[in-house]
């Protein structure tokens, strides 16, 4: 689930950041968020860790986040991030940073809105006014400031402030959202032609040239986040239409707002020329007879999109909308979601899901969440593995030890050698049982109902893990094996029998 901080929409919320136990309170809320994502068997959590070009650590490139004191720019007295992905990687969850690129400020009241001197006094946007625009102009409703995209200076430097999240944190992803160019508002323009006119390279078209700065963007923040730590995933979740068919050959059956247009996002070429390693289109939309974005015919789009090349595909999914009359009637039927996810099975290339966001998966209105859960969540699940990324072979693990213990199953296991660095030591690991004492087919590991858990790695420490599932009075055979940081499984401990 992506756990979203801007305007405090998930964590940390406003009550937490104002107790006088601040620090305890909001990392308390965040272990929370964790609880809710391991009852549901979630994998990941995408957790926006800069939401207005600021920062969740101490970052010498930008300041402090207001949306962990409720003051731009204060120190909020801990390290946020670091503590994040430990808490995640403590519960096995993959975590991926979520940053926005060019969004500096959030519309007044509440935010900064079009005013530089509302911004925290070190913030780079103040030194360097000639970055920035507003979008709508200073004194419309909703006027934001915006890092301009086509000035290089620009794309270098978010470049480097994000970079150095992934050069000091144990990341497993980079995750951008859909704000690119800022989406239209009325009949305003984007002001950038003092910016087209200086950096236009060569461009007569502005559309094109507007979609090529963001081209830029993903190619080369791809290309860096890999020269520093090649396992980093980057993926970016796009809003759902790429183009119509009645725009391009290539488009999908829609009639919708279009990506490629509205905000210079060129999704599709991402995709092609494979600079990402992962999308998450957000469709949030319903099955049904909606012809600007039917939910069934996005999901065929995407998945033939991604068909062939090595990019993975997730659905983004609007559990925001589920039980909100303001959505419509096809969002009050509690199996709206769960439909989505039945849908998915049949394309597989959708390899999972993406659940917006964290307040909304809580809230369970209309009990959806409980719905899709039980029919699709009911187990644990293992990340993807990316074939592409760089990988050594793991040895299996072997058992030392099983035993009935008074809350079920206690198994213990030694991995025989971990290799050295990233890539060649062993992450976590896959426990899978099944029932009897009979021989175990290889085949077994492949039907997730025979996956009852996973741990993360404790290197240099025994294993152990204990099964509270397990019947007294049953046989079971269990098997062990270890995952690399990017989910590549090695061969199966040899069975151990448990009477």
């Amino acid at each position: 689930m992506w756990i979203s901080s801007v305007v405090n929409i998930d964590w940390p919320s406003a009550g937490s950041r104002t107790a006088p136990d601040r620090i305890a309170a909001q990392q308390a809320e965040y272990r929370g968020w964790l609880d809710l994502a391991q009852r549901l068997h979630h994998n990941a959590v995408v957790v926006q860790v800069r939401p207005t070009a600021d920062a969740f650590w101490p970052s010498p490139y930008e300041p402090w986040s207001e949306y962990l004191t409720g003051v731009r720019g204060q120190d909020p007295g801990w390290d946020p991030l670091a503590f994040l992905v430990a808490e995640s990687h403590l519960r096995n969850l993959e975590f991926h940073a979520w940053f926005n690129p060019y969004r500096i400020s959030m519309p007044a009241p509440g935010g900064a809105g079009a005013d530089l001197g509302q911004l925290a006094p070190d913030h780079p946007a103040r030194q360097h006014p000639e970055w920035t625009f507003a979008y709508p102009p200073a004194g419309v409703a909703g006027s934001r400031l915006y890092y301009d995209p086509g000035v290089p200076q620009v794309r270098e430097f978010v470049q480097t402030a994000m970079l150095d999240a992934v050069r000091r944190y144990d990341l497993d992803g980079v995750h951008f959202d859909d704000y690119f160019y800022p989406y239209p508002s009325g009949t305003y323009p984007v002001p950038d032609d003092a910016t087209f006119a200086a950096y236009h390279r060569g461009f007569t078209d502005r559309a094109a040239w507007r979609r090529d700065n963001i081209d830029l963007l993903i190619q080369e923040m791809g290309g860096r986040i890999k020269a520093v730590k090649p396992w980093v995933k980057f993926g970016v979740s796009p809003f759902g239409i790429w183009r119509n068919a009645s725009a391009d050959p290539d488009g999908s059956d829609t009639t919708g707002s279009q990506s490629y247009d509205i905000i210079s996002a060129d999704t599709r070429r991402w995709v092609k020329q494979e600079w990402i390693d992962y999308i998450v289109p957000q469709l949030y939309w319903y099955i049904g007879q909606y012809p600007a974005a039917d939910y069934a015919r996005l999901v065929p789009w995407w998945a033939q999109t991604v068909r062939g090349t090595r990019v993975q595909l997730y659905i983004g999914q609007a559990d925001y909308k589920s039980g909100d009359p303001a959505y419509g009637t096809y969002w009050m039927n509690p199996q709206e979601l769960s439909d989505h996810l039945t849908l998915n099975r049949a394309y597989p290339e959708v390899l999972g899901n993406v659940h917006f966001s964290a307040v909304q998966v809580r809230a369970d209105r209309l009990g959806a969440t409980s719905r899709y859960a039980a029919a699709h969540y009911s187990r644990p699940a293992l990340v993807p593995a990316m074939a592409h990324l760089p990988a050594k072979p793991l040895p299996r693990p072997v058992f030392t030890r099983a035993e009935r213990t008074a809350d079920g199953v206690r198994l213990h296991w030694r991995q025989p050698a971990d290799g050295k660095g990233p890539l060649a030591d062993a992450t976590s690991y896959a426990v899978y049982r099944f029932d009897g004492s009979g021989p175990v087919d290889g085949c077994g590991r492949a039907d997730a109902a025979h996956l009852v858990g996973t741990v993360r790695a404790t290197p240099g420490q025994p294993q152990s893990w204990v099964d509270g599932t397990a019947e007294p009075g049953r046989a079971y055979t269990y098997q062990v094996t270890a995952l690399d940081r990017l989910w590549n499984e090695s061969a199966a401990s040899p069975a151990r029998v448990v009477r």
